[in-house]
């Protein structure tokens, strides 16, 4: 009898033991480890519902990704698509507001390296707040990037598709440019003072997809000033204005390179504008800059044929 009543006992406690494990596997999911561009290892115990995002560009990327509705604060300037300028605001992304931020109760924000002040991260952590910093020196970085936080917030097979999409469209330019001489290529990113990039930007990787030549690659700051005796001397054949200004005076500044007709790109007719917001930000629409700055570089190139290509 005694035997019996220990067998029954021991076996209801297996099972209670068993129930126990179940519920907690049910509530708390097993967990997963990222290491951002920091080298920081995040690990998030759950799929994130309530995520704020400290850059225009990350903004972009959840609202291309369809998670729109999880996305409870974003920073000014967060205008892409134009419904995300409806969300709560956090500050600029480099002036936020960490009080905001906590008040929001996020599972996850998503940051920058480039923009985000690191001791904001810091007091995240403080606090308990997960956060993943993201980087991006290229194209195929930006285009990774956007997997990355699929991965983040648990769609990995939608994020796979739509980056599948975009690196499609990426390498039907490279090819068509690839072997094609490259011309010498001036991009301006800011009007007064004059400014360029260097190589360790992806906005150089833009103009060497798009089949150019930077003609301030080799320069050590990355986005350097540079005078318009020094364009005259590097003689670039094509100048491609943007701007980081808001509302900037692209024609403006077109017609003034069109003073110096010893640089070949004025010679030559070809000091071009581009839309700034598809070059500026390391989001999905940088594919939409790489088309456009192709169109401006290669002309000869029938694009329309080739972006049509299924």
């Amino acid at each position: 009898m005694i035997r019996h009543l220990k067998k029954l006992i021991l076996g209801n406690i297996v099972i209670l033991i068993a129930m126990a494990l179940v519920l907690v596997w049910v509530s708390y999911p097993l967990s997963e480890v990222f290491r951002d561009s920091l080298g920081r290892e995040v690990e998030l115990k759950k799929v994130p519902e309530r995520i704020v995002s400290l850059a225009p560009n990350i903004t972009e990327i959840l609202y291309f990704l369809g998670l729109n509705d999880r996305v409870v604060g974003v920073t000014r300037f967060s205008d892409y698509p134009p419904e995300a300028a409806n969300k709560p605001k956090v500050g600029s992304y480099i002036d936020l507001n960490v009080e905001k931020i906590i008040d929001l109760s996020p599972d996850l924000v998503i940051g920058t390296v480039s923009g985000n002040e690191a001791g904001v991260i810091a007091m995240l952590d403080q606090v308990g707040i997960e956060s993943f910093i993201t980087d991006a020196r290229d194209i195929s970085g930006v285009i990774e990037n956007i997997a990355i936080v699929g991965r983040l917030c648990g769609i990995p097979e939608k994020a796979e598709s739509l980056t599948a999409g975009l690196k499609s469209r990426m390498a039907r330019v490279l090819e068509k440019t690839i072997s094609r001489e490259k011309p010498l290529v001036l991009l301006q990113i800011n009007l007064r003072p004059i400014m360029t990039l260097n190589r360790d930007s992806f906005l150089h990787d833009l103009i060497r997809l798009a089949g150019g030549d930077n003609i301030s690659a080799d320069n050590a700051i990355r986005y350097p000033t540079i005078s318009i005796e020094e364009v005259i001397n590097k003689r670039p054949d094509i100048i491609i204005i943007s701007s980081m200004e808001r509302g900037g005076r692209f024609e403006e500044a077109r017609q003034e390179w069109l003073l110096w007709k010893s640089i070949p790109a004025v010679k030559n007719n070809r000091v071009h504008l581009i839309d700034s917001d598809l070059i500026d930000r390391p989001s999905p629409r940088i594919v939409d800059g790489l088309e456009a700055m192709a169109r401006i570089i290669h002309p000869e190139v029938d694009w329309e044929d080739v972006f049509n290509e299924k």
